[in-house]
């Protein structure tokens, strides 16, 4: 218990900006080492850290609220159950189940290999995972931090690993969870302009940052003008906030499971959706996130 407390009190220090964003967090100086990555033992250590966080009280509340955000696009009313053959019944709810299998995308993790908070971070992903009966591999994680040796060890847990940097605009083609914690404003405005449809907001379960916070933070001329997306959500998204022990404040502060219902994006006018113009950011000195690098 002493190694983890002490790694946690340098994690703490490390990574002391996070809850605002951890865009420049990577690592510096004697924090990356030129070693190779023990992908066996950065597995093992993920894996001790996930059945860590299992046994915290906080864990089963987070459970609940991410389950019941995604009983209301997965569920379905049972239709004369009592005259129905159950095979058929079975069969059905497969089906079903098939239909609105979760996928999952996760961006800017960090360097999970040196930071501790992030390492959690990761543990977490993998437990939602399991809780929403999420396959593995249907798990795209992304982060322009990533060393190869980061990779490897994404790849030995079973997920996918993005080869490309898509600035947050990936479009949610089907129900998909958004697993973006203590990242840039700039990557959600991107996400929600990528998915500004009556039919993409709703299939989105986001779990990051609040919306509201953000809003409250900024100064509301320029949060409308450089995040209009995230300004114009907010008004329609329930958010249900995450319990945080004192303990993880640095690992899941702010952070909330945040939905858009239906009957809620549909309440604001046509006009909204017209030609949603693509963020540029021009106004933005510190845009909080990597961009992707384009080639002369």
């Amino acid at each position: 218990m002493s190694d983890t407390v002490d790694e946690w009190q340098v994690a703490r220090r490390r990574k002391g900006a996070a809850r605002k964003s951890k865009t420049h967090q990577g690592c510096s100086g004697s924090a990356c080492s030129q070693e190779p990555l023990d992908v066996e033992k950065t597995v093992k250590r993920i894996r001790d850290s996930a059945a860590e966080l299992r046994c915290e009280d906080f864990w089963q509340e987070w459970k609940g609220l991410l389950l019941a955000a995604g009983s209301t696009s997965s569920s379905k009313p049972p239709e004369n159950k009592d005259c129905e053959d159950p095979t058929k019944l079975l069969e059905e709810d497969r089906e079903h189940r098939q239909c609105q299998q979760l996928q999952c995308v996760c961006y800017g993790l960090g360097s999970f290999s040196s930071c501790a908070a992030a390492r959690y971070q990761l543990a977490t992903l993998l437990l939602l995972l399991d809780a929403g009966q999420i396959p593995l591999e249907d798990c795209y994680v992304y982060d322009p931090v990533f060393s190869t040796g980061e990779r490897d060890v994404l790849g030995k847990l079973g997920l996918t690993v993005l080869t490309e940097n898509e600035e947050g605009k990936r479009l949610a083609t089907k129900p998909t969870l958004f697993f973006l914690m203590h990242c840039g404003k700039a990557l959600y405005n991107n996400l929600l302009w990528r998915n500004w449809s009556t039919q993409s907001l709703p299939a989105m379960t986001i779990i990051g940052n609040s919306f509201n916070s953000m809003r409250d933070r900024a100064i509301d001329r320029e949060f409308e003008r450089d995040y209009s997306y995230i300004s114009q959500a907010a008004g329609v998204c329930e958010e249900r906030q995450l319990p945080c022990p004192p303990r993880f404040t640095d690992v899941f502060s702010d952070t909330a499971v945040i939905t858009f219902p239906a009957s809620s994006v549909n309440r604001l006018p046509q006009s909204t959706w017209a030609e949603p113009p693509e963020p540029k950011y021009q106004h933005c000195s510190d845009l909080e996130i990597i961009r992707r690098q384009t080639q002369s």
